[in-house]
């Protein structure tokens, strides 16, 4: 049986242009797969981007840690979608999340578990990074996958006074392994829907 590719999309907000090298590079690991994949801005949603996420087999969510959470924008993004929520539209879409901030701790795992818990709340399948911890051993470094130490998704920093172009290549390969992976997974949801005639 022939199954089609799975269509990914990554609902986000960039403030200055860091979280966007992310959703990029998210982009690109699920693409490399044979995914189809649609970057949703969700700073003004419109019928055509909810479109884009309603018919979506995945969503990913992305935006910039501020404050000790995501950007405020992508909250009210995120609470813009209780109609969805009211009638569970997204139950059992594949879902992750990434994040940046410039601290290398700065509660960026509040913002991860947050994109968790509005994927729960939506009844959806979260997918984890699935990497071992990097550069938390002597003799590993800084260029290592997951080199901050996150589970719950991807994660990244950058200096805050440095432009896009500086976030470090290791959180940009780790970005794309995040993508890489939701595509792999949600393929083989699909497929085993497919198998077992599960609507």
């Amino acid at each position: 049986m022939e199954h089609k590719p799975p269509v990914i999309a990554i609902a986000y907000h960039s403030g200055r242009g860091h979280t966007e090298v992310l959703a990029q590079s998210v982009r690109a690991g699920a693409e490399g797969t044979g995914a189809e994949v649609t970057m949703v801005t969700v700073d003004a949603m419109d019928d055509a981007k909810w479109e884009t996420l309603d018919s979506a087999d995945a969503i990913v969510f992305g935006a910039p840690t501020y404050m000790g959470s995501a950007s405020g924008r992508f909250h009210a993004f995120a609470e813009s979608t209780n109609k969805r929520w009211a009638r569970q539209a997204w139950q059992d879409k594949l879902g992750s999340g990434f994040t940046i901030g410039a601290c290398k701790a700065g509660d960026k795992d509040s913002t991860l578990g947050y994109f968790a818990t509005l994927g729960a709340q939506h009844g959806m399948i979260w997918v984890s990074l699935g990497l071992l911890p990097g550069w938390h051993l002597s003799h590993e470094s800084e260029h290592d996958l997951n080199r901050l130490g996150y589970f719950n998704g991807a994660a990244a920093t950058a200096p805050g006074d440095l432009p896009a172009d500086a976030v470090h290549k290791a959180d940009i390969a780790t970005a794309e392994h995040l993508g890489e992976r939701v595509a792999r997974l949600t393929a083989v949801h699909l497929a085993g829907r497919a198998a077992l005639a599960v609507r």
